[in-house]
């Protein structure tokens, strides 16, 4: 299952693994293919679909659940054939880790076909002038959204100047964060201004879908590594848009069943990628990957002990974790599994057949409960002190889990602290714990006191362990990575 990525490639075409010496005129559409409206929406079609095919290029792999192993939320079968999810879990990454490929190719793939779209979309002069402008809007959320990945992720990337392949890219430096979360800004102003109100199909995003991305772009800016705390006034801002207008966007908590969430359809989207519709594509991560060996699972990723511990009880945990399994008629609990953790089962197949490597489960990126604790932790740090606004944002969340109200009366820095705990919680296992432990600088305290049946860090962490190394093959071709 294993291909190596030359970065060349990137550049030269969508979704390639050919030989360095192919020719690259006619690989990259440029003016000609995009002089039509309909073309614009074929080029945006595909910048979708690179986020969208297992194995190889986005997020329907289990690689961004394998990337963030370094929180306290998700580990690996100890055994077993899972060297490179170990790497992640236990700071030792490899540059040949395979699973860092589907994420990097995915996103540059995307940034390429979005900075064609970009670069072009003024020029078409026949179609719908709203629509071409929702269609570039897209585009810019969809390169904000990627970059966003990458640098967080990775740190100093490369920003790709050109969808069109020039001979300089072999020797593209990386650039630093700071220039690439300015990137990301720009990136999402455009969007903000071109993109409607209302979604086009439920895999696309709104207004309200942009303004949240950047909402949670600005809580990052103010962590580690830019330490910008400027921008927490700014999160709450955006985020409050996002809750001000929620019907105009369409969003809410979802009141239906907290499981139901993750089958996506549902008010808490507020930006999904659907597999299912013109993608014809699957997911690969829900089923076999979450399932113990015991029900015929592969056990690529579960619960570490102490979070699942530490976990509030009520129904968003029992929502949240598998602990018991049917093993040929008879029911065992986590403790008698293989691996003896319990299992996530919000990434679990809820109907049809429960042990298959796919289905059509979407990956939802951001949902609105995000937005609601974006708010809350954004007002209480830019301010000092929350707000009545602040704690009804995150009461919301804890009145679905069936949780009492925070108490009244928090200074600022407890009920933030009291927010980055709430969304370990509501987002467990989502990818989201790994880069709240990064602004925040907490990656090594989360990691210290893990408990002695869980993978242990391979050596000390530092900041440099913060960050992936870039893939190798994509380092030999260009030193400058």
């Amino acid at each position: 299952m294993k291909r190596i990525y030359l970065v060349v490639c990137l550049f030269l075409v969508a979704g390639c693994s050919k030989e360095l010496t192919e020719e690259p005129k006619g690989l990259v559409g440029g003016a000609a293919a995009l002089s039509s409206m309909a073309g614009l929406e074929s080029a945006l079609t595909g910048a979708y679909g690179s986020l969208m095919v297992p194995w190889t290029s986005g997020f329907t792999t289990v690689s961004q659940i394998a990337m963030t192993m370094g929180g306290d939320d998700l580990t690996t079968h100890p055994g077993s054939n899972k060297e490179e999810f170990r790497e992640f879990d236990r700071f030792n990454v490899s540059s040949l880790n395979s699973r860092m490929n589907p994420i990097w190719l995915g996103c540059y793939k995307t940034i390429q076909s979005t900075t064609n779209i970009i670069n072009n979309y003024t020029g078409v002069l026949d179609g719908n002038q709203t629509t071409i402008n929702t269609i570039a809007g897209e585009a810019y959320f969809l390169r904000a959204l990627c970059y966003y990945w990458l640098t967080r992720l990775w740190g100093e990337v490369p920003i790709i100047p050109s969808e069109i392949y020039s001979p300089d890219y072999l020797t593209l430096s990386k650039s630093p964060p700071a220039d690439v979360y300015k990137l990301i800004e720009a990136d999402l102003a455009k969007a903000e201004e071109m993109v409607p109100n209302t979604k086009r199909d439920p895999g696309r995003p709104n207004k309200g879908s942009v303004k949240a991305l950047l909402a949670d772009v600005y809580l990052t800016e103010a962590g580690w590594p830019l330490k910008d705390q400027s921008k927490y006034a700014l999160a709450a801002a955006k985020a409050k848009e996002v809750i001000d207008n929620k019907t105009t966007y369409g969003f809410d908590l979802y009141q239906g069943g907290y499981l139901k969430i993750f089958a996506g359809g549902t008010t808490e989207d507020v930006f999904t990628l659907f597999t299912r519709g013109q993608w014809s594509t699957y997911n690969s991560f829900y089923g076999l990957s979450t399932m113990p060996e015991n029900e015929g699972g592969w056990s690529d990723f579960f619960s570490e002990l102490r979070f699942f511990n530490n976990f509030p009880a009520g129904t968003r945990k029992d929502a949240t974790f598998s602990t018991e399994f049917v093993v040929n008629g008879v029911t065992i609990p986590w403790q008698e599994t293989t691996t003896k953790h319990p299992y996530y089962k919000k990434f679990t197949i809820q109907s049809g057949t429960k042990a298959t490597y796919m289905s059509n489960n979407p990956v939802i990126m951001v949902r609105y409960a995000h937005v609601l604790l974006i708010y809350a932790e954004a007002q209480a740090r830019a301010t000092g002190t929350p707000s009545g606004e602040a704690y009804a944002a995150v009461n919301a969340v804890r009145a679905r889990a069936v949780l009492a109200d925070l108490p009244a009366g928090l200074s600022g820095t407890d009920f933030a602290d009291a927010i980055v705990n709430e969304r370990a919680w509501e987002f467990a296992g989502e990818w989201n714990r790994w880069f709240d432990l990064v602004r925040l600088e907490k990656v090594e305290a989360a990691n210290a006191d893990k408990d002695p049946a869980d993978l242990q860090p391979a050596q000390p962490i530092t900041k440099a362990n913060y960050w992936m190394p870039i893939p190798g093959a994509d380092a030999l071709v260009n030193p400058n990575l």
